[in-house]
């Protein structure tokens, strides 16, 4: 607590194999902000290119760093969780970055009162390769969210969800491109409490792993969609999407 406000520590993932071309923007982006309560842990999966001499550049900025081969992004996910420490985690990729340099503070500010909200979440902006601001994430944030929220997609970034620690489990790693989803979902079935900053948070630079493998990764999240809301209620929204994405298109 200060000043009658809480002040809850973060802890910010980022995960990185071979991203000497992108990694740097993002560091900076965490020792920039002006809200301290943080802790920065890098999990590297043994990079060959230069991503670890630009970590060593800003190693006494960061208060983890671990390279080793992992069995993928989100195996490497779950050794960052088993090191953090904060009351919130924010996986923040190698490539994005945080909006603005006070965002966390701002963050912090909407909290009302002495008690934590389980789960915290924002706006997403889509950047280019140059930082450019491109256009705001396709799914908008619901107003209020809960765990039947995302029947309807992933309606808030991965990035840009913030959840308790103590609140949630591993990534499960049967599933190779959306363990993200899955992991939300179970995140906001045990909170009590989601709360919307009505900020933007992130900007997140396009091209992400689940782009490159759009495919295998609609097929996932169908299987998890299934599991936490049914095979009929999942068929009947996906009927719902095509028939969305027909009327988009006939309109354009």
């Amino acid at each position: 607590m200060h000043n009658g406000h809480p002040t809850p520590k973060f802890s910010i993932i980022t995960v990185t194999y071979n991203a000497e071309k992108v990694l740097e923007d993002t560091i900076q982006s965490v020792i920039s902000q002006t809200y301290h309560c943080v802790e920065y842990i890098i999990v590297d999966g043994a990079s060959k290119d230069g991503t670890l001499s630009i970590i060593d550049k800003y190693r006494s900025q960061i208060h983890t760093v671990i390279s080793e081969p992992d069995k993928g992004l989100y195996d490497a996910m779950n050794k960052g969780i088993s090191f953090a420490t904060g009351d919130y985690l924010c996986f923040l990729n190698a490539g994005d970055c945080f909006h603005k340099d006070d965002i966390l503070q701002q963050i912090v500010h909407t909290i009302n009162g002495n008690e934590l909200p389980d789960i915290l979440y924002g706006e997403t902006a889509i950047v280019n390769t140059e930082r450019h601001f491109v256009h705001m994430r396709r799914l908008s944030t619901p107003e209020r969210l809960n765990w039947k929220s995302f029947k309807q997609g992933m309606l808030v970034c991965h990035q840009a969800f913030f959840a308790k620690r103590t609140l949630v489990g591993p990534y499960d790693l049967k599933f190779r491109y959306s363990a993200d989803f899955d992991w939300c979902i179970r995140a906001m079935k045990k909170a009590h409490s989601l709360h919307n900053t009505h900020l933007t948070i992130i900007n997140y630079l396009e091209e992400g792993l689940t782009t490159k493998n759009h495919k295998a990764s609609l097929k996932e999240r169908f299987r998890i969609m299934t599991k936490h809301y049914g095979l009929f209620s999942t068929v009947i929204y996906h009927a719902w999407f095509v028939i969305r994405m027909i009327i988009h298109r006939n309109k354009i």
